[in-house]
């Protein structure tokens, strides 16, 4: 009678653990955080213009991505100063190595829009107040299901609303470490470029962007 308790025991003990096995098997792995290129090292404040009715665009060059591998892309906004960040839109434009022929266009999105506000002084948002140099806030935009290539460059494309918020909106650019990022900005909303149509000319070349600080995996 043991013997017989003993084997029974050793049975379900066997089929718990093989159960567990299999489920671990099934349990795809996480991906773990990756830089799709060099961010920014530093953090910075100066040279900030007043933001309202701007869009500032941010060249990804698809020679300085890193090899991770990813079907998804994540953008983070980088603010130093400022109540409330209104922006108009967001996109993601594809094009061709060194050109400015639009091949794709991809929304951005946070919260699942567009055009959020960016409440700066809410501590869900920044955690740290008031937000500053020493107290960056950094804000993940929504994941983007699209893959980087080393055959394209992008160019993230944000537009602030004309209005009297983002008059007083700063970001983390300027840095002396821009890592692989650079930018610059226009008056008017510049993220209703189509495909085929043509991106406005760089007359700021290699200059560090203000707003995108990281472009990761996820």
């Amino acid at each position: 009678m043991k013997s017989f308790y003993k084997v029974a025991t050793l049975t379900v003990v066997m089929a718990v653990l093989a159960a567990s096995a299999l489920a671990q098997e099934k349990t795809p792995a996480t991906a773990a955080l990756a830089n799709l290129a060099e961010g920014q090292a530093t953090i910075a404040s100066s040279g900030n213009p007043s933001w309202d009715g701007l869009s500032e665009f941010v060249l990804i060059p698809g020679a300085s991505l890193m090899g991770a591998s990813s079907t998804t892309t994540a953008l983070y906004l980088g603010f130093t100063g400022g109540s409330e960040a209104d922006i108009g839109n967001m996109v993601l434009y594809e094009v061709p190595r060194n050109g400015s022929t639009v091949i794709k266009v991809t929304k951005v999105e946070l919260g699942g829009t567009q055009s959020p506000s960016i409440v700066l002084t809410n501590t869900s948002t920044c955690p740290v107040q008031p937000v500053s140099v020493t107290n960056p806030c950094i804000v993940r935009l929504d994941t983007v299901k699209l893959a980087l290539s080393p055959l394209y460059d992008y160019y993230f494309t944000i537009y602030f609303t004309l209005d009297t918020n983002n008059e007083q909106i700063k970001g983390v650019g300027q840095t002396a470490l821009p890592g692989a990022l650079s930018g610059w900005y226009l008056y008017g909303d510049q993220t209703r470029i189509g495909v085929k149509g043509a991106l406005p000319t760089n007359e700021n070349s290699d200059q560090p962007p203000f707003f995108l600080a990281y472009v990761t995996n996820e």
